[in-house]
């Protein structure tokens, strides 16, 4: 329920149970006929004009305060969040660090493992690329040399 206040923000004040006056319609009236006895029809006007004037300021101050609450409620709201998104920001780094180091090791090994590998031997230097043959012609080449030509089979 927003703007609730927790039982531990009063118990932290030392405020536990706070009294709840109830004032009806009779009660308000005995006490304006004691206040016209008291206090005068001349002087009355005055001072209930006065009484308002505190009543409302009394109001302004237990909204500021409810306000207060409401706002360091939510601050408070706020840096559990942050803490739980810093948490959570340094668990992912750990482990994108984790797998970091893990894929560096696998490359360290697999370096160490090509690096132990003989070394192919040299061959003869390449003719320049214009004079190569192709791959396809020296396939073609040694079928044509397995096979015998065609006069030889008519002989046979």
């Amino acid at each position: 329920m927003p703007g609730a206040v927790p039982a531990s923000f009063f118990d932290r004040l030392g405020v536990v149970d706070l009294p709840v006056f109830d004032v009806g319609f009779s009660e308000l009236m005995v006490v304006a006929v004691v206040a016209l006895i008291v206090i005068g029809p001349e002087r009355l006007p005055r001072v209930a004009r006065t009484m308002g004037h505190l009543f409302g300021r009394l109001q302004r101050y237990v909204n500021d305060v409810k306000a207060d609450i409401s706002r360091e409620m939510e601050l408070e709201e706020l840096r559990k969040f942050k803490t739980t998104v810093e948490d959570a920001a340094r668990g992912f780094e750990s482990n994108v660090q984790g797998e970091v180091s893990k894929a560096e090791t696998e490359f360290d090994g697999l370096t160490k493992f090509v690096d132990t590998l003989p070394a192919a031997p040299e061959s003869a230097p390449q003719p320049a690329s214009g004079d190569a043959p192709s791959p396809a012609a020296d396939t073609a080449r040694a079928t044509q040399a397995e096979t015998p030509p065609p006069s030889e089979k008519t002989a046979a």
